[in-house]
């Protein structure tokens, strides 16, 4: 066997294997290799990592984890009463890490953003410092591309988009100030931002937007850690409040009986992502994380959904398949 002979089966060989993965896995392989081998959770203890959009569905889910392990919160949604349920949950999942005065309960409405350096400046009043800004809050779309009215496009961005650079900015200019301590931003996006699906151009336009603006960031601040965290199908009450075509309305239907990944997997999968300052990752069941991993290679990923057709890919969108 030639040297050429060699390599050409060690290569066949490695995307066979990586193949296997996409099929089985309900994450990309550097989440999933990090989960077993890489900084566990608890690594983070004693930070202070702050979670918009935290009363409900993946924001509760993280923040509940991150209680577990000692990790000190901010945790701010519009909802004061959830939020202030959602503190006594994290005080009995601490299991006595925690006491009252690690969790601070911040309500906030993200689009208000002429009040971002006040919700910033009293943070840092707070506990003195931030160490992870988790941009969590947002609203998905369910409509038709050519029956999208214009100032649904606008309201989406400007929660989804300009709510979260805006917050972000604020924040890295405190973490520029820091010597000797890298800050971290972090910002749930979708899977809909790496894999665009049918009937949610405004929400898939909205989180490619906002990975492009992260990843800029990244090139621009390499003293700033950024992750991305790109969720797939979750079971939670995420579509009840999702967009429409038209402003002001509400899809409000449930994901009951769907095909999703638990809230409870999905968020051990974000914190790892936080704790190992991972810049990207996604997470889904089959076959959402195989599709994720195909977009990863344009041609084969231009292959598969012109075989799949928009039909196929909104049943594998509404948990149906």
């Amino acid at each position: 066997m030639t040297f050429l002979e060699l390599l050409f089966i060690l290569i066949i060989g490695y995307y066979f294997i990586y193949l296997i993965l996409w099929l089985i896995l309900d994450c990309n392989v550097e989440l999933w290799y990090n989960t077993y081998f890489g900084l566990p959770i608890s690594s983070m203890r004693g930070q202070v990592v702050w979670v918009t959009g935290a009363s409900s569905g993946i924001g509760r889910a993280l923040v509940l984890i991150l209680a577990k392990y000692g990790v000190r919160l901010v945790i701010s949604a519009r909802r004061e009463n959830l939020l202030e349920l959602l503190k006594k949950d994290c005080l009995e999942q601490a299991n006595g890490l925690l006491s009252e005065d690690d969790i601070l309960v911040m309500p906030m409405d993200v689009l208000n953003i002429s009040q971002h350096e006040a919700y910033f400046d009293r943070v840092i009043k707070y506990f003195g410092r931030l160490d992870v800004l988790v941009n969590n809050a947002g609203r998905s779309q369910r409509a038709s591309w050519e029956e999208i009215k214009v100032q649904v496009d606008r309201d989406l961005f400007e929660l989804d988009v300009f709510s979260v650079v805006n917050l972000s900015r604020i924040a890295v200019r405190y973490f520029l100030q820091l010597r000797n301590v890298r800050g971290h931003i972090v910002t749930t996006s979708s899977i809909a931002g790496l894999c665009p699906v049918p009937f949610s151009a405004t929400y898939c336009a909205a989180k490619s937007a906002i990975n492009a603006y992260l990843n800029s960031l990244r090139l621009e601040q390499s003293g700033i850690d950024v992750s991305i965290f790109c969720p797939g199908p979750i079971a939670t009450d995420f579509l009840q409040e999702a967009f429409t075509a038209v402003p002001e309305e509400m899809y409000g239907k449930s994901t009951k009986g769907q095909k999703r990944m638990s809230a409870e997997r999905c968020a051990i999968l974000f914190a790892t992502t936080i704790a190992n300052k991972l810049e990207l990752s996604w997470c889904g069941l089959f076959p959402v994380n195989f599709l994720a991993n195909a977009t990863r290679y344009p041609g084969l990923a231009k292959i598969i959904f012109k075989f799949m057709g928009k039909s196929t890919m909104n049943k594998i969108r509404e948990g149906k398949l």
